[in-house]
This record gives C-alpha cells, structure tokens and sequence, in this order.
C-alpha cells in the first residue's frame, strides 16, 4: 500500500470521529434545547408562519414531517416541512429549527445568489452521485489499465464535493438569518436566543464535517491519478 492511501486512512479516520462527535453533539443539544421552554409559548409550526409573513412569503406552506431532524425547505413545492417534535414543539430548539428552514424559504424569495447555484447543481449531483457508486471501485482495480475511468471518477467526485461546499455558506446564510428574525422579533430572548444559537451552530458543523471527509477523498483520488502517470 502508497503512503498517500496511510494519509487517507488516517485523515478518513479522523474525520470520521469527528464526524460521529459533531452528530452526538447536535443530537445531545436538540435534546436539551427541547427541553426548554419558549416564553411566548409559541409551537414551531407558529413561529415558521410568523416568519414567512414577516418577510411577505405568502405561497410557502408549513407541512408536518415524520422522522427525527428531518425538517427541510423544498423550493419546488414551496413548502417548510417540519419533523414532529419541531412542528408541535413549544422549545427553543423547536424554534431555531424552524426559522432555520424559514431562513432558506427567505433565500429562495430574495434569489441568494448561493441557493440559485445549489439548486441549479442539484440535476448533475444526482447523476454524479449514482455514477461514483459504481465507478470508484472498479477505477481503483483497473487503474493500471485503464487510468481514465479514475478520472472520470474525480469529475463525479469533484461535482459532489463542490456541491458541499456550496452548501456551507447556504446554511450559514440560513441561520445567519434565523437568529437574526428571533432576535429583532424578540421571538427568544436571553438565554432562548442563546439556545437558539447554539444549537444552530452545531447543525452547521455537520455540514462542515460532511464536506471535509468529501474533499480528503478527493484529494486522495486525484493523487492516485497523478501517481499512475509515474
């Protein structure tokens, strides 16, 4: 085995610690922000709508969601989907889920620029993310004899790597916004907003921690590459 697949390895475990810590904690936070209180006793369903008409976005539903930590904006049907403890939750993490999500209806209304190129690469991400499935490991086995399948291979991973890393200020941006909202509104106040806060940073970090275990396999693929031309 190359030294640069020890790199690998040992970059790839790392991350992947990292990664699993990043999740514990986000989950570990969601479940003590639940625990608190809103003082307003707004539900998150209530404070996704107060949201969406502070900003005059009267098209956007606010749907139920199953599932944990699924909560998301679809921008082609136009709809916040939140998960159960988010939708009914009276918490502040009920509330800074929500105005998050918001925070992406807020993007899709305005045209951030950031959300316009993500949604835009959605179509080739897809494609690209079924192609590498299969491509990486044959790439790899036939490297000797056919190096160029491992460059189509880099393009596909390139794609899905560029596309997480146009995720990260997407979501930033998000947030950014929603704790802005909570903030000027007075939605959470004090110990809330820092709640919020807090919990919104860590949801970002899983974002952050996903696109740096997909640029070191990237990297990694690209020396391999290199290293056939030898």
């Amino acid at each position: 085995m190359t030294f640069d697949y020890y790199i690998y390895m040992g970059l790839t475990f790392a991350l992947s610690l990292v990664g699993m810590f990043v999740s514990n904690r986000l989950k570990s936070k969601f479940n003590k922000y639940s625990m608190v209180g809103l003082r307003n006793g707004m539900s998150g369903k209530e404070v996704a709508e107060a949201m969406l008409r502070h900003y005059n976005i009267h098209d956007v539903k606010v749907v139920p969601a199953q599932g944990y930590l699924t909560d998301h904006y679809n921008p082609m049907t136009k709809t916040v989907a939140l998960s159960e403890p988010v939708y009914g939750g009276r918490s502040v993490a009920a509330a800074a889920v929500a105005a998050h999500e918001c925070g992406h209806a807020v993007q899709h209304d305005t045209a951030y620029s950031m959300l316009q190129l993500r949604s835009a690469l959605v179509p080739i991400v897809k494609i690209a993310a079924t192609a590498q499935q299969w491509l990486l490991m044959i790439a790899l086995l036939m490297l000797s004899q056919f190096p160029q399948l491992l460059l189509i291979t880099i393009i596909a991973f390139a794609v899905t790597t560029l596309f997480s890393f146009i995720t990260l200020p997407v979501e930033f941006d998000a947030s950014r916004r929603a704790l802005a909202w909570l903030d000027e509104t007075g939605t959470t106040q004090g110990q809330e907003y820092d709640g919020a806060k807090d919990a919104l940073w860590w949801a970002a970090m899983t974002y952050v921690a996903a696109a740096l275990s997909s640029l070191v396999l990237l990297l990694y693929l690209i020396m391999r590459y290199v290293g056939s031309d030898r």
